[in-house]
C-alpha cells in the first residue's frame, strides 16, 4: 500500500465517528456514475405516489419486528 493511502487511512482513523462516516459516504459517492435525470424523476414520482397512499390509508405500514416474524414463520 503506497505510504500516501496509508497516512491518509491512519488520519481517517482518527477523526470523530461523525467524519469518518461523512468521509465514507462521500468517497462511495465518488464510485457511482452520474445520476440519470429520468431515473431520478422516475423515483421522485415513485416515492411521491408511496407517501400518498400512506396518507390517504389506502395501504398500511407494518413494523419491521411483524416482517422478520412473518418471515421466521414461513422459513421455519
Amino acid at each position: 500500500m503506497p505510504s500516501t493511502l496509508t497516512e491518509l487511512k491512519e488520519r481517517a482513523a482518527e477523526l470523530p465517528e461523525q467524519d469518518r462516516a461523512a468521509l465514507a459516504l462521500s468517497i462511495l459517492e465518488s464510485l457511482d456514475d452520474p445520476a440519470d435525470p429520468e431515473v431520478e424523476e422516475a423515483w421522485r414520482v415513485e416515492i411521491a405516489r408511496r407517501i400518498g397512499q400512506i396518507e390517504s390509508g389506502e395501504v398500511q405500514l407494518i413494523p419491521g419486528e411483524e416482517v422478520f416474524a412473518r418471515l421466521r414463520r414461513r422459513l421455519g
